[in-house]
């Protein structure tokens, strides 16, 4: 009987079977969801979360949530995000938080003026819980997960298994958008970000998770990929998430993972012996043929709408004027609101309403950066700046985690372009606080728990 041994391969098979499965049946995505919530809970109460169960678990769920949202696994839309903070409440219960985390429990405390402002500021018909919850849920879970990782120790074995417990989602998911839209040419109408090739769901988040699965596949490649299985395996997979990733023409998701990923290799081959560059040195040329042949593919799949999308072009090959799609203009309206109201904002969920009454335009700018500004005030500014600023003083005496700089740019570049719409930037910013050790090394250290903490 054949016998899989490597349970890396396995766990890739597993999830190109349920990606597949939940094409021909829909609502196995309902099972699967619940499925994996289960699992995470089972192992986290049995083990107490003394193998950063939560931290495992909320990365997978992390990863398919937009998988859970496209498919309608669950009627409640945030129900991913929740999730995941559930998970990450849990693991600060069972395992505390280090002392080095106080910046974050007064990030999460300036985000509080804004929330009770909002109560007087929002029009009278506005769902208030709906509308605090909708637009709070992202700074507060990257607040916890913060919380809960600073200077946590997990080994590089374990930093292995996070990366695993990011990418096996948005394997599930490719294969499924592989199934869903096997024909990209019969949904192509112009260079505009494509629903249907996203899964009937939106590009930008699709293409989001998409960039994080490239980039996982990346580290796979450059640091684990030892022989010609594992990188043929990891190529062609890489192959299948780029191909979607670019059909779904939504840019942001594609070019942070672009980014990242430089910022991974030019770090990780900056560190390794001169024998490891010269094995490095040719698998780049591998990555980067195997990367120009998927653009190729694509181009042709979309008989050359993809260049011109990123030529910022429209169908026809006209130059478009506002490479931002509009979003310029949005941003420009929230700097404004936070001239206009630098104390306290405009509060909490207000910022739609506001711009809609000065300019008659209600829409979003996703950009979390002018909403914290417009919303917060002057807190969002100081809440910005300990995000911003403390993960780079940690850092002067953290320097194993070569992730750290992808992981803290993912979360700066996403929210510039996709917000904290779902729970990816603001959980991956906190991996950028762990503090990576080798196995030996890893020895239990006193922290406070949630319940101590003052």
């Amino acid at each position: 009987m054949f016998k899989i041994k490597n349970p890396y391969i396995t766990l890739i098979l597993i999830h190109l079977g349920i990606g597949f499965g939940i094409y021909v049946f829909r609502p196995l995505a309902t099972v699967y969801f619940f499925g994996s919530v289960g699992l995470g809970v089972f192992y986290l109460l049995k083990n107490r979360n003394k193998n950063n169960e939560a931290l495992f678990a909320a990365a997978y769920l992390t990863a398919a949530e937009v998988l859970i949202r496209m498919t309608g696994a669950v009627p409640i839309y945030e129900a991913g995000k929740y999730c995941v903070i559930a998970f990450i409440l849990f693991g600060l219960f069972f395992s505390g938080t280090s002392k080095k985390s106080g910046p974050y429990w007064l990030y999460l405390l300036v985000l509080v003026p804004a929330i009770v402002y909002a109560s007087t500021t929002l029009n009278y018909g506005t769902d208030f819980r709906r509308a605090i919850i909708f637009n709070i849920s992202g700074p507060f879970c990257l607040g916890i997960a913060a919380l809960y990782c600073t200077d946590r120790k997990i080994t590089y074995k374990e930093l292995r298994y996070l990366v695993w417990s990011l990418l096996m989602p948005v394997i599930a998911m490719g294969t499924y958008l592989l199934f869903y839209t096997p024909d990209t040419r019969e949904v192509l109408t112009g260079t505009g970000s494509n629903f249907a090739a996203s899964g009937g769901f939106g590009p930008n988040q699709v293409a989001t998770v998409l960039g994080i699965g490239l980039f996982c596949l990346i580290v796979e490649i450059v640091v684990y990929s030892k022989n010609w299985l594992l990188l043929s395996i990891n190529l062609a997979l890489f192959v299948l998430l780029g191909f979607r990733a670019f059909v779904t023409f939504s840019r942001g998701g594609v070019l942070t993972a672009l980014i990242i990923s430089v910022a991974f290799i030019f770090i990780y081959f900056k560190g390794t012996s001169l024998r490891g560059k010269k094995r490095l040195s040719g698998v780049f040329i591998i990555v980067g043929a195997v990367l120009l042949g998927t653009w190729i593919l694509t181009s042709v799949r979309t008989e050359g709408l993809i260049d011109k999308r990123y030529a910022n072009q429209d169908a026809a090959g006209r130059i478009k004027e506002d490479v931002s799609t509009g979003r310029g203009d949005l941003i420009t309206s929230e700097l404004d609101a936070f001239y206009d109201n630098p104390v306290l904002g405009v509060g909490v969920g207000k910022i739609k309403e506001y711009r809609y009454e000065e300019t008659g335009i209600l829409a979003a700018s996703h950009n979390e950066v002018s909403r914290m500004l417009s919303e917060h005030g002057i807190f969002g500014l100081f809440a910005l700046s300990i995000l911003i600023i403390y993960p780079l003083i940690f850092r002067i005496k953290n320097k194993r985690n070569y992730l750290f700089y992808s992981f803290l740019g993912f979360w700066f570049l996403t929210i510039n372009h996709s917000s904290m719409r779902i729970a990816a930037p603001a959980f991956i910013y906190a991996l950028a606080l762990l503090n990576v050790v080798k196995e030996k090394n890893k020895t239990p250290i006193r922290r406070q728990r949630l319940s101590e903490a003052r």
